[in-house]
């Protein structure tokens, strides 16, 4: 990088006429357009096969599940009208609602539905998001708006399960059409249809005339557009080329809150950051270094240099907000105690490593860039990397074998977008989670452990599975498979002609409500 400098009127003119030129032509589509600014680019919009929760964000504006959650986490109704379930908690009687259409003109009915649920079951298909609905025996069609799915075993969160983001239904003939292109070309029963996906530029959908809900969507056109660099996502804020950005630049919040065209908006989240280490390799097989590495990274800093003050320490494995979650720290900052079980685990001059990170927005290089300086005061010398989308897959999501993992350190973060604890462990810390089937990155097994998640899962005993959710916590926490950082708000910006969209607590988008004042 040059050491020339460029003074800050100049940057951001700079910023503000790159961000209009890879705006304005998009933004021009349509009278009532929605640019949406988001941080990160998308990997696909199949939900049922994609791992992140901007894929399955931004997919909204295309599918619809049975149920889904509104602003509070709290579960609603969508394509589903009423639901029965047995007493032995294994068949669930879903009524539908009809006169739904797909975008293709097919029927949304119970045909469709099974279609969608036999294709994530069916293990052969080898879809991300199969270890969420794998408890699913068979489903079968009781009559046109009847759907009746049958459980392996009782499983108590199943509702919230088909009110994940991931659980969508998917037009049948469109599956048929474009198999495994599904995930280039969205068929479902949402406000908007699907017109182009330019990767990386933008993503642009048009209002849906057949939608079921009468008068909505409000807004003609909806466009995703990835704005990797903080600054310039600000910037598109203040100029009026994006009317919903997301996530904010934590240290340009005051700014953007002075603006006369922008809404900053700041809430609670169940997002929690931590480093996946990989416990299935020298030296992060030792929990002593594990151990170390919590210690020497102080929190409260990273939360005030990388977030601004908008995120705490993490306190737990699973964040407050999420059912069941246990309070347990935060692990305190002593490097002095770092460098003795470095010492005590053979390391006494530190050691070499990698540290990648599931995202390359500037936020998150400031939390590698933070987590490095912290590392090397303790010994530890890490060679830091921000992976785009495609590498997080191919390096990290798609490795077929623990042993052929290149990961050791990873920085990531995660949502239970079900508003349980089974979805906030399960996915991440479960043996059986390991890539590629989710996102165990940690490579972590503890028999114990796996029980107890396993145990949560049968019993319908409130208490019961209060009692085992903590067991697990408690072991989790002590055993460090990662490195507890912060969990962070919640941080958007919302143009003031734009109403009706806004970020949920688990880092997802609602904007069933969207509208753009004229």
């Amino acid at each position: 990088m040059s050491a020339r400098m460029v003074s800050p009127r100049l940057l951001a003119g700079l910023l503000m006429a790159g961000a209009m030129g890879a705006l304005a032509p998009v933004s021009a589509f349509a009278a009532k357009d929605a640019v949406m600014a988001v941080a990160s680019t998308f990997t696909t919009l199949d939900p049922y096969d994609a791992n992140d929760t901007l894929s399955q964000a931004v997919s909204k504006s295309f599918y619809q599940g049975l149920f889904g959650m509104d602003k509070d986490m709290k579960l609603v109704n969508v394509l589903a009208e009423s639901y029965d379930v047995s007493k032995d908690g294994l068949a669930y009687t879903i009524k539908l609602k009809k006169g739904v259409k797909f975008h293709d003109g097919s029927a949304f009915d119970a045909a469709a539905v099974k279609a969608n649920l036999d294709r994530v079951t069916n293990p052969a298909n080898k879809l991300k998001r199969y270890t969420l609905f794998n408890r699913v025996a068979r489903t079968d069609v009781v009559d046109a708006n009847t759907v009746k799915v049958t459980l392996k075993e009782p499983f108590s969160p199943f509702i919230n399960v088909l009110a994940h983001p991931s659980a969508v239904m998917i037009s049948p003939a469109a599956l048929q059409k474009y198999g495994k292109e599904i995930a280039f070309h969205p068929v479902g029963t949402g406000p908007f249809e699907f017109v182009e996906w330019k990767q990386p530029d933008h993503l642009k959908g048009k209002k849906f005339a057949g939608y079921w809900k009468t008068g909505y969507p409000k807004i003609d056109t909806i466009t995703w557009k990835p704005v990797v660099d903080n600054n310039t996502r600000a910037a598109v804020m203040q100029t009026g080329e994006a009317d919903f950005a997301f996530s904010i630049p934590f240290e340009q919040a005051a700014v953007l809150k002075n603006s006369a065209k922008v809404e900053l908006i700041a809430s609670s989240s169940i997002i929690q950051r931590y480093l996946s280490l990989n416990t299935m390799v020298k030296p992060f097989n030792d929990p002593k270094v594990r151990q170390a590495i919590n210690y020497a990274i102080n929190k409260d800093a990273l939360a005030k240099v990388a977030f601004a003050g908008y995120a705490v320490p993490a306190e737990g494995v699973v964040p407050p907000g999420v059912d069941y979650a246990e309070k347990l720290g935060p692990w305190p900052y002593d490097p002095a105690r770092a460098r003795a079980l470095l010492k005590e685990a053979g390391y006494p001059n530190g050691f070499e490593t990698t540290l990648w990170s599931a995202y390359n927005h500037t936020t998150a290089q400031k939390v590698i860039q933070f987590v490095q300086q912290q590392l090397q005061q303790v010994g530890i010398k890490a060679q830091v990397q921000a992976l785009e989308a495609g590498q997080r897959v191919e390096k990290v999501e798609s490795v077929q074998k623990p042993e052929d993992a290149g990961v050791r350190i990873y920085y990531i973060g995660w949502s239970s977008s079900t508003g349980e604890s089974d979805w906030a462990l399960r996915p991440l810390l479960a043996s059986e989670s390991m890539p590629p089937k989710l996102l165990n990155t940690a490579y972590y097994k503890n028999d114990q452990v796996d029980a107890d998640i396993a145990g949560a899962l049968r019993t319908t005993d409130r208490g019961e599975k209060a009692r085992l959710y903590k067991d697990a916590q408690e072991r989790i926490w002590k055993d460090a498979p990662w490195a507890f950082l912060v969990t962070e708000k919640v941080l958007f910006a919302r143009s003031k002609r734009l109403a009706g969209a806004y970020v949920m607590p688990d880092g997802s988008f609602n904007f069933d409500e969207i509208d753009i004042k004229q």
